[in-house]
């Protein structure tokens, strides 16, 4: 089956067209559109921006793409539905229902969060390591930090979420705190590296609270808090960093092997935006694999961990694997689409 894919949830533009050949997956076109460069004038995304962004890449992309005019070589059509920004689904989800109607092609709605989990199995199966169930999941990015339980191929369970800010968003905000830009995860990563992630006591929110649930606002306030009464210069700009990251990371780390005691896995995967993080990988792997080695971890490879389509084409594999199509007719964006409750 070959599929063809879009992806338009925030600020970037995705077409993949993927195949399936002797049980591995083939990718056979990857295109990306950025606009970082655009939002960074504003220090994060405008939804009517990003949209209007995708509006002129779309269609040039689509040609890029090579697909022929009456779509003969593909077999669906996934696309993400949501969640996301409204303004930026509509885009690529009325392209995609008009295509898979003038086609006749099926069409699969996809959640951009199971696509970060499934970029985990694009890599699996490429390298013949697919993670096994059940599966506890960590979903990290700039608009979600979730950890779920993966039973099989579309049955999750929610564990626990961010009450408020989710990770991503606490690096943004820290970031900006520092007059360090956008996008802030990146760049405290590292400017991390230069500092001692020891030296400021920062607090881990939502330790011991009992549940699996996380908080990062508070994180957040307490480094205006220390920037406020501690004049900063680039050494002390570095240890806010590193103090941060590790702040951050514990929280995840800890909650996560939580789960991992409460529901006994065969895996943990690791995906979303901030996966990309190396301490976060380096430290929740190291520490998975000296309390419970047989529990195998999985994380994407570094180009799958931001927004793309490679993702949504694999999640859109799966789910057609299980016939699960939508009418083109019936489709509309959700932003505030759960992927469990």
């Amino acid at each position: 089956m070959r599929i063809l894919a879009i992806e338009s949830s925030c600020d970037e533009t995705a077409f993949a067209i993927i195949c399936e050949q002797d049980g591995k997956i083939v990718v056979e076109k990857n295109l990306l559109a950025t606009q970082i460069e655009i939002h960074k004038l504003y220090g994060g995304v405008v939804p009517e921006v990003a949209a209007r962004e995708h509006v002129s890449a779309i269609f040039p992309m689509l040609m890029e793409s090579g697909v022929s005019r009456d779509g003969h070589e593909i077999d669906a059509i996934a696309v993400t539905a949501g969640p996301g920004l409204v303004p930026a689904l509509r885009i690529g989800v009325e392209l995609a229902k008009t295509l898979a109607w003038i086609w006749k092609k099926p069409l699969i709605a996809v959640n951009h969060l199971e696509g970060h989990i499934y970029s985990v199995w694009h890599h699996a199966i490429m390298t013949t390591k697919e993670p096994m169930f059940p599966s506890v999941c960590l979903l990290v990015s700039g608009g979600h930090t979730e950890l779920l339980l993966m039973r099989d191929h579309g049955d999750y369970q929610m564990l626990g979420m961010t009450r408020d800010d989710a990770a991503g968003e606490a690096f943004d905000k820290v970031a900006n705190l520092l007059g360090l830009g956008y996008p802030g995860g990146p760049i405290i990563s590292k400017t991390a590296l230069a500092g001692d992630p020891n030296a400021i006591t920062f607090p881990r929110p939502m330790h011991g609270s009992g549940d699996l649930d996380f908080s990062f606002s508070g994180l957040k306030t307490a480094v205006r808090v220390h920037l406020e009464a501690n004049p900063i210069d680039r050494v002390n700009t570095a240890n806010v960093c590193a103090s941060f990251q590790q702040a951050v990371v514990d929280s995840l780390v800890d909650k996560t092997l939580t789960a991992v005691l409460q529901h006994h896995p065969r895996s943990v995967i690791l995906s979303g935006g901030v996966s990309a993080n190396q301490a976060l990988r380096s430290i929740l792997h190291d520490k998975l694999e000296k309390q419970f080695p047989d529990i195998t971890f999985h994380a994407p490879d570094l180009a799958l961990t931001g927004d793309n389509a490679v993702m949504i084409a694999v999640a859109g594999l799966f789910q057609a694997k299980r016939n699960q199509f939508v009418d083109p007719l019936a489709l509309v964006a959700d932003p505030n689409m759960r992927l469990a409750s």
